[in-house]
């Protein structure tokens, strides 16, 4: 993996990478007329978009897209895509024509679908052909989950399809989610991982046999490219 970064606290580790992700941002379209990034959910990306939403950037040519979705309507509090909305979206101005939120309160089957037909009309791709994300930003659970591939996923295995509706046993709940395939492509993958609940799960993503079935978050460490890494301390206290 690329050297990780490591900060002292999750404040300081949000602000890093939200900086990081503008500059990524900035980069690709310092050659292109868009941009395109992928976000997660979860609660500590909250501080990261805050972050991001009050970069000096030219968000009306950065188009968004979800990483994963629970299958809620977008104003319940679970939604992924309200918290982006709350803390990204509306503060950054982000134009409603860029948001590409997936629509989880259709049935999860459906939205998929839904969701794989609007990446693929937007990125212009033939069937089989993967879309490259200019920048995704992913997290990692403390069972080392991450988008909405959890241990035991067979979808974990699937290289060819964009999104599929996926049930997680462990949260009773349906969410549809990237695929691997999609997830590997990118050009860039920020992981922004905190908190000691993880520490156990990062340390077996780095230390423990490659495994993707059992710690779906090395698929990014041994096989991402362009993937880099930043933990607060408490994440990365069990780090060799």
């Amino acid at each position: 993996m690329s050297h990780p970064y490591l900060y002292p606290d999750v404040q300081q580790t949000a602000a890093a990478a939200g900086k990081f992700i503008v500059g990524l941002l900035e980069e690709s379209l310092s050659g292109e007329s868009t941009a395109t990034l992928a976000i997660s959910g979860g609660t500590s990306p909250r501080l990261m978009f805050d972050v991001m939403a009050k970069a000096d950037l030219d968000w009306a040519s950065v188009h968004v897209f979800w990483v994963d979705e629970r299958a809620v309507p977008p104003n319940d509090p679970q939604s992924n895509y309200l918290m982006a909305e709350q803390s990204l979206i509306r503060p950054a101005r982000i134009p409603h024509n860029n948001v590409h939120r997936v629509h989880a309160e259709l049935q999860p089957d459906e939205a998929a679908r839904l969701y794989a037909e609007e990446i693929q009309a937007f990125f212009g791709l033939k069937n089989g052909e993967l879309p490259h994300f200019d920048v995704v930003h992913r997290g990692m659970g403390p069972d080392a989950h991450t988008a909405s591939l959890f241990p035991g996923e067979p979808l974990i295995e699937d290289r060819e399809n964009i999104a599929a509706a996926v049930y997680v046993e462990k949260m009773t709940q349906w969410r549809i989610t990237l695929l691997p395939g999609v997830l590997l492509a990118a050009k860039h993958t920020v992981m922004f991982v905190t908190g000691e609940d993880k520490a156990n799960a990062v340390h077996a993503v780095f230390n423990e046999p490659y495994d993707p079935a059992k710690y779906p978050a090395q698929l990014s460490a041994h096989h991402g490219r362009g993937v880099t890494w930043f933990f607060d301390q408490a994440a990365a206290k069990l780090m060799d």
